[in-house]
């Protein structure tokens, strides 16, 4: 995998009230990724960026809602969020990621 594709895959991390109570009890993180991604590019693009293990990735597609305006319907895109299990003893600090 190219060194373009690593940074294309990871879109941003995903901030909830339920990422964070899964980072605290599991050391899983939650990203936002590309709708093509596959789950072996997301592991690369982790390990490659944060330059940590990663032990296990669950994906799932988002599924995007119908919304209502002046001009009738229109869909929210459909969007991939994965969650990423690390190494035991492993750990992201976004705030010093490069």
């Amino acid at each position: 995998m190219n060194q373009e594709r690593v940074f294309q895959v990871l879109v941003g991390p995903h901030v909830s009230e339920k990422a964070a109570i899964v980072a605290d009890e599991s050391n899983q993180y939650v990203f936002k990724v590309a709708v093509d991604a596959t789950k072996a590019e997301i592991k690369k693009s982790v390990e490659q960026l944060f330059k940590v293990k990663v032990d296990n990735v669950r994906t799932l597609k988002v599924k995007g809602k119908v919304k209502r305006n002046r001009f009738g319907y229109s869909t929210k895109p459909t969007w991939k969020k994965a969650y990423v299990r690390l190494e035991q003893g492993q750990d992201i600090d976004f705030a010093s990621a490069e």
